[in-house]
């Protein structure tokens, strides 16, 4: 029979409507949904990204030095390219006010900032004036954060380093405040001529110069930037430009919207749970109708076609009503969405993530429909006259096996290809399929615990009862923690990892984290700052150590990047030290530390870690730009460097006489009981003000406090994947109606009270429930552990309130999924029930 024959009896198929679909439907558009909500967020950032690229810069283009300012041969270089240029110098300080001390991210600008956008303060005035000098006091705006924590209201005083400000105005909206990316402290903004003579950018102190540009219209940035990185070849120099005005911002919300969109396609595969159950009791229901074809003469691939040709164009329409949700919800919802996120969005109907959502939906309903399709061309007329699918094998010809294994291997590959992150997706997808398997192994075991336990639970009727029906149930056990078990095992991954995250900063960390970071120590200020702390009983160790930064431009002649890649050590500048001999707690893994008073040629101790992942071995060079001066060093040794005390770490490390000529800083770390941190800070502070004091608290909190919302986030899309398993309860609830309605008027007619049956149907659900939160918060921790272990590199331990809340829901679901139709199936009358069977 032909093509065209199948399509007509799929068109007079459908004539009945879409009764029996809405499962279909509802799980197919929730998923593709799902992705393509997060997606056209993701395009809305990126593209009000590109579109206020300059006024997140604050310029058209940017060049960022580290630990100095332009040379005259570079600031020639900028007038003569750029109609207006701005100066501009970040740096971290201590704001003071009386004994109360904070730390805060300072921006010295000078009278052409912003060259793009405007800033805001409270109360509403121009800038220039809340900046301005008055009586010998030059004025500074600050973040609430930081006003209310010093008390401070627009006209008080306070102190940086050793002038005393003037706070005009709360500093409500920085133009360029994305660009700047995370800070430890809240900002503060004053000119930069006002910083003279109070001592905080004096020579080796720890700060970031940047030049803005505002360029003719008609520059080419890609030009620029080509002749910029030829001019300041080895400078130190690094080039930002409107064209991506916020690179850390926009790499964070690719990255994360990519692993939402891989959470979003375990949502895709819990409704493929909901899809396979949904066709498979719509074909249950098409017996007569597929039996009387095949005895009409109809072959198999025509039956196959009918169905395989009505399903498709039904995954279409779900498709499409996800797409469209997709689409129209992020639109509805951009005023809420642009007031919570700090960056510049521009919602639109966006093409890319939309087409991305549909081909994942398109082919997961492919995946999922196959398996209960092909096991249709396996039964026989004379079977199907029988209202009998036991006959059929379970698995479907090796065909169609071949074909459902391609379209995983093909969803793999696109979601490799369209998140562009092939160890995310590999890690996300094998956790899925992971986590697949054990709960289909599991669905096996609760059939058959649930038959072992029917026959033991003699004189207990209602759990009797509850035990038979999950045994005999089938693959609607199966749905039920297939479904809802995945939902639970993403939730459950999700909340282990974040809680073994905060308690790898949170708990653990602060155990053997020094107290302060002491940075910006002159050299003539290290003896009495020694003094202080090695007088006090309270402090239990300090350990000191020259601080300078440099980018590591080369690897054996040949530019970093080219040989190291994306690595993190090559991105950016890194901080430097040296020293005589190691540290006594230094564990040297490979080659030898240089000898003492060595003045030949420089050389170089690196993280041995960090070396293994960037393809070094003892004898490379490494070229290092320190200031404007390369400094070429040989690797010599090799050690190891443990970032997780939250000590002091360098990469690495040279010979003293490699840097003797280079200014610098000291850095210092404190240990100290808590109760004296107050008085080693109001000390040193007093004595120099200069120094800049972070206490690791803090800055632990201000981490902790952005993990919290990353995990919101996360937790958002595991939700969705939960939803979707929840609506595949309801459907399994819904498929089980009529079957329950029979148990209980077999029941009734037995002398059963409908207390005890609908007692029965409550544990039924319970026990479904707590066995697939069980199975799902196994699963979850396995992926938790995964994780933590091997891309966070943290201790694992089971965080049980999480756990917890994790098997209660599961409990909780399926009760609340059952609970309608067991009302409705105790409220049937048995003589009304009983005769309609027979």
């Amino acid at each position: 029979m032909s093509l065209r024959l199948a399509a007509r009896f799929a068109r007079r198929e459908m004539r009945g409507g879409l009764r029996g679909f809405r499962l279909f439907l509802a799980c197919l558009a929730l998923g593709v949904a799902a992705i393509a909500a997060v997606g056209s967020v993701r395009s809305a950032i990126e593209a009000g990204l590109e579109r206020e690229g300059a006024a997140i810069l604050g310029g058209a283009a940017e060049l960022d030095f580290t630990f100095r300012f332009a040379t005259p041969d570079e600031r020639d270089w900028m007038q003569a390219r750029a109609t207006r240029v701005s100066e501009i110098a970040e740096f971290r300080s201590m704001a003071v006010v009386g004994d109360e001390r904070a730390l805060t991210q300072i921006k010295a600008i000078d009278d052409a900032y912003p060259l793009v956008g405007s800033v805001a303060l409270s109360p509403d005035m121009p800038l220039t004036q809340a900046l301005a000098t008055t009586d010998g006091i030059a004025g500074a705006v600050m973040e609430r954060a930081l006003s209310d924590r010093l008390g401070l209201s627009p006209g008080d005083t306070f102190q940086l380093g050793t002038k005393t400000y003037r706070f005009s105005a709360l500093l409500t909206r920085e133009p360029d405040s994305a660009a700047s990316g995370f800070a430890l402290g809240p900002r503060t903004l004053l000119y930069r001529d006002a910083l003279d003579g109070a001592g905080l950018l004096a020579s080796g102190t720890l700060f970031n110069s940047k030049y803005r540009l505002d360029l003719p219209p008609d520059t080419d940035l890609e030009t620029l930037e080509d002749e910029a990185k030829a001019q300041f070849t080895n400078s130190g120099m690094r080039w930002t430009d409107a064209r991506n005005g916020a690179p850390g911002v926009a790499q964070f919300v690719r990255r994360l919207s990519a692993f939402l969109v891989l959470v979003g396609l375990s949502g895709l595969a819990v409704g493929g749970v909901g899809v396979s159950a949904a066709v498979r009791a719509y074909l249950n229901g098409k017996t007569g109708t597929i039996a009387t074809l095949r005895a009409l003469g109809a072959d198999r691939a025509t039956i196959f076609q009918t169905y395989f040709i009505q399903i498709g164009i039904l995954s279409l329409l779900g498709v499409a009503i996800g797409l469209t949700l997709g689409a129209v919800v992020p639109l509805l919802l951009s005023p809420l969405i642009e007031a919570r996120l700090p960056l510049p969005t521009s919602f639109a109907l966006y093409p890319r993530p939309l087409i991305e959502a549909g081909i994942y939906g398109l082919l997961t309903a492919l995946a999922f429909t196959l398996w209960p399709l092909a096991r249709s061309e396996d039964v026989r007329a004379a079977t199907l006259f029988r209202d009998a699918w036991s006959g059929t094998p379970r698995l479907p010809a090796p065909r169609y096996l071949v074909v459902i294994a391609l379209i995983a291997a093909l969803l793999i590959g696109l979601a490799g290809w369209f998140n562009g992150s092939w160890f995310l997706t590999l890690w996300t997808l094998g956790g899925i399929a992971g986590a697949l398997l054990i709960l289909s192994l599991a669905a096996l075991l609760i059939r058959f615990l649930a038959r072992r336990g029917a026959r033991i639970a003699r004189g207990h009727p209602r759990l009797r009862w509850a035990l038979a029906a999950i045994s005999g149930t089938g693959e609607g056990a199966g749905a039920v923690v297939l479904s809802l078990g995945l939902g639970l095992s993403v939730l459950a991954a999700v909340g282990q990892i974040d809680g073994n995250l905060r308690n790898a900063i949170t708990g653990n960390l602060p155990d053997v984290a020094p107290s302060y970071f002491f940075v910006d120590i002159q050299k003539d200020q290290m003896a009495g700052y020694t003094e202080r702390l090695e007088n006090d009983p309270a402090v239990s160790r300090i350990q000191s150590v020259p601080m300078l930064r440099g980018v590591v431009t080369q690897i054996n002649g040949i530019p970093a990047t080219e040989v190291a890649g994306d690595h993190w050590v090559v991105r950016g500048d890194r901080g430097v030290t040296y020293a005589e001999t190691p540290d006594p707690e230094t564990k040297i893994t490979a080659g030898e530390w240089w000898p003492t008073d060595y003045t030949g040629p420089p050389l170089i101790s690196f993280a041995a870690e960090e070396a293994e992942e960037m393809g070094l071995v003892l004898g490379d060079t490494l070229t290092i730009n320190i200031l404007g001066r390369d400094i070429t060093g040989t690797i010599t040794s090799f050690r190891e460097v443990d970032f997780s005390t939250a000590g002091i770490g360098f990469i690495l490390t040279m010979n003293p006489a490699a840097l003797a000529g280079a200014p610098h800083t000291f850095i210092s770390t404190v240990y100290a009981e808590e109760q004296a941190e107050t008085a080693i800070l109001r000390d040193l502070a007093s004595a120099y003000p200069n120094i800049t004091a972070i206490r690791v608290r803090d800055a632990i909190d201000r981490v902790a406090s952005v993990l919290a919302g990353l995990a919101a986030a996360t937790s958002y899309g595991a939700l969705a994947t939960l939803l979707t398993g929840f609506i595949v309860l309801i459907g399994a609830a819904a498929a089980g109606a009529d079957a329950r309605t029979y148990e209980a008027a077999v029941l009734k007619t037995l002398g059963a009270s409908r207390a005890r049956i609908a007692t029965s149907f409550i544990l039924r659900a319970a026990l479904l429930g707590l066995f697939a939160g069980t199975v799902a918060l196994f699963a979850g921790a396995l992926g938790g552990w995964a994780v933590s272990t091997y891309v966070m590199e943290t201790d694992f331990t089971l965080i049980w309130p999480s756990a917890l809340a994790i098997i209660a829901g599961g409990v909780l679901a399926c009760v609340l999924a059952g609970l309608g139709f067991a009302l409705k199936s105790l409220n049937a009358r048995p003589a009304q029930v009983l005769r309609a069977r027979e």
